[in-house]
């Protein structure tokens, strides 16, 4: 699974970036900072086999994909068409990179030897392929989960057109909550304490509760059930981002 380390690294570090770029660079910052940290990870994991050269251009087509796709759903929220190629392009990359990983090399090079120099692989059945492959997914539960969640909810339809009464804009905290709950729940999913990750998924509709009664009551009851779609779609499939991930590091 080196490879997909790089997928998920690339794909995150990507996403970190598109937030912070202006309008006029919306592609350039992403794909140089994905670029750059693709090839800077594969480089320090020595990934330079002919098999490790292939994937990687597979992962940076994905990449290249995944960033000018999904930035044009962005713009159009209500585009189902937009939100579907883009989920698609990303599943596809990953799909392939997955499919691949057994003719990846395992991770190793200065960064094999950095990670076993600070003793982390030393932990209970962390490799240095684990590790890498957990800092990716733990890059993917901030800007690249959110963006999952935005795509999927476009996709269903549930955001409605953007607008002071939509219920993107009432909801707008669950963009921080978000990161948070998911990298909770991997966390504790990977210390074993999935019950206690259960408590942060029951905590988070406890603390949204008031949120939403204010907008029954602003709205006297109008627009309340567009609300409660919106927080629980996004609810589940931020969930599903954490879970999939702690399933992918059970399974490496």
């Amino acid at each position: 699974m080196s490879l997909f380390a790089v997928f998920a690294l690339t794909i995150g570090a990507a996403d970190l970036a598109r937030g912070t770029t202006s309008r006029g660079a919306r592609y350039a910052m992403p794909l140089a900072v994905g670029i750059v940290t693709a090839l800077l990870v594969a480089g320090l994991a020595a990934l330079n086999s002919m098999a490790d050269v292939v994937i990687l251009l597979v992962v940076l087509a994905a990449l290249a994909g995944w960033v000018v796709v999904a930035d044009h759903a962005l713009r159009q929220p209500t585009s189902r068409g937009r939100a579907g190629a883009a989920l698609a392009v990303l599943a596809a990359g990953a799909a392939v990179v997955v499919g691949f990983s057994g003719a990846a090399s395992p991770v190793g090079g200065p960064l094999a030897d950095w990670l076993r120099w600070t003793a982390i692989p030393r932990l209970p059945g962390f490799t240095p392929d684990r590790v890498v492959l957990l800092a990716g997914l733990f890059i993917v539960q901030f800007a690249t989960g959110n963006l999952l969640v935005r795509l999927t909810l476009c996709l269903g339809g549930a955001p409605g057109p953007a607008g002071s009464h939509s219920p993107a804009s009432r909801l707008k905290g669950g963009r921080l909550i978000g990161p948070m709950e998911r990298v909770f729940i991997l966390g504790l999913g990977l210390a074993g304490q999935l019950t206690a990750a259960s408590v942060v998924v029951a905590a988070k509709g406890l603390i949204r509760w008031p949120e939403l009664q204010a907008v029954r009551e602003s709205d006297a009851g109008t627009g309340i059930d567009a609300v409660t779609e919106y927080f629980l779609v996004g609810s589940f499939v931020s969930w599903l981002v954490a879970l999939a991930s702690l399933a992918l590091v059970r399974v490496s």
